[in-house]
């Protein structure tokens, strides 16, 4: 990495292993190791208090399988209420490494998933499958929701980023015009919207106001025949984040310079858009479209670490003990009950405005 300077914090070391090379960041470990007690803090409060209160040594005993533990209470932690804290932690990592890929590659904080309209295509996939195979009601519906609902998002996300980056990319340039890319992804949200709210008029009004819950973003009722899935699809997808480490750090250079240090730009940057879809995806199926973790999280990453773009790990931590603790306080600490997508709304509203009135005052 000697070819980037100024990008390595004082302070950094680099370990090489053969070919192979890592970067160690003291200030990015402190604050991983910082968000992660955060992230476990947080879990901790959500098996605690996410319903009628339980004591720290009884979420510990069942933990433990103590077998003096009353089975109702072993079955609260375990069966109830671990499933939504894993998936709200999950949920939180995959949209806020998403955010995280999409910013750096289209080198706009702007440029999130939602603003891309990816989540947005993965919300239409998803609501057509809830609304028309009827979930929830057993039998192939069962089926429909439990296997169908992830392969609708998946491809709904793919196929709206897809359009998105192929409308806005310039082969000449391997590269993408980043205002351009934001008013596109902006129409592709419009019209996938536009498309679930059409769907929602052809279900029948309990299978409508499952799929509008949804898409507030929620985790009620999340259980392990949801949560194991996505679990198992984050891991390598968040192991492949991290490991493109490189890529991120050398896409912070213009063009010309990041292709003169090594970057393969005609097939980083695709490549990592379609990393990002996958990961968006599967928050969006686990949870619903948890509005502004991917854009909060990854800011958060960036402005801590004091790096040019965010460290992958720690904005996953961030976006892990976010999600989990705005669904403990907006679903459990509130007077009222929300869903945990109008509370992190209310929160990353403003920092967007507020982006945008920065962007507009840097533009000549």
């Amino acid at each position: 990495m000697s070819g980037a300077p100024g990008l390595l914090a004082p302070g950094s070391r680099v370990i090489r292993v053969r070919t192979a090379s890592l970067v160690l960041l003291p200030r990015i470990a402190w604050l991983s190791l910082a968000a992660l007690v955060l992230l476990l803090a947080a879990g901790a409060g959500h098996l605690m208090w996410a319903g009628r209160p339980v004591q720290l040594s009884q979420v510990l005993a069942a933990f433990m399988d103590d077998p003096t533990l009353p089975r109702a209470v072993r079955l609260t932690v375990l069966e109830f209420r671990l499933p939504r804290t894993i998936a709200g932690a999950v949920a939180g990592a995959c949209l806020a490494v998403a955010g995280g890929l999409t910013q750096t590659v289209a080198r706009n904080p702007l440029a999130t998933p939602e603003v891309l309209g990816v989540t947005a295509g993965a919300s239409t996939g998803a609501v057509a499958v809830l609304v028309l195979a009827g979930a929830g009601h057993g039998g192939a519906s069962g089926l429909a929701a439990a296997v169908g609902m992830p392969v609708a998002a998946a491809v709904g996300a793919l196929g709206t980023g897809t359009a998105v980056f192929l409308l806005t990319y310039r082969r000449a340039r391997q590269g993408f015009d980043s205002m351009r890319l934001v008013l596109v992804g902006l129409g592709a949200a419009g019209l996938a919207s536009s498309t679930t709210t059409w769907l929602l008029t052809l279900g029948d009004v309990t299978n409508a106001s499952q799929a509008v819950t949804w898409m507030m973003g929620s985790l009620n009722g999340k259980d392990w025949g949801a949560v194991v899935p996505a679990l198992l699809a984050s891991v390598p997808l968040l192991a492949a984040a991290g490991a493109c480490g490189r890529w991120l750090l050398l896409s912070a250079f213009d063009d010309d310079t990041a292709r003169s240090l090594g970057l393969p730009l005609g097939r980083s940057r695709p490549l990592l858009l379609v990393l990002a879809v996958f990961l968006a995806a599967v928050g969006t199926v686990l949870a619903g479209p948890v509005a502004f973790v991917a854009l909060l999280c990854p800011l958060a990453a960036r402005f801590a670490g004091r790096t040019v773009v965010p460290s992958p790990g720690l904005t996953a931590l961030l976006g892990a003990a976010f999600v989990v603790l705005s669904d403990l306080v907006a679903g459990f600490i509130l007077p009222h009950a929300l869903p945990v997508g109008v509370f992190t709304t209310v929160l990353g509203a403003p920092v967007l405005i507020a982006l945008v009135f920065r962007s507009q005052r840097r533009t000549p």
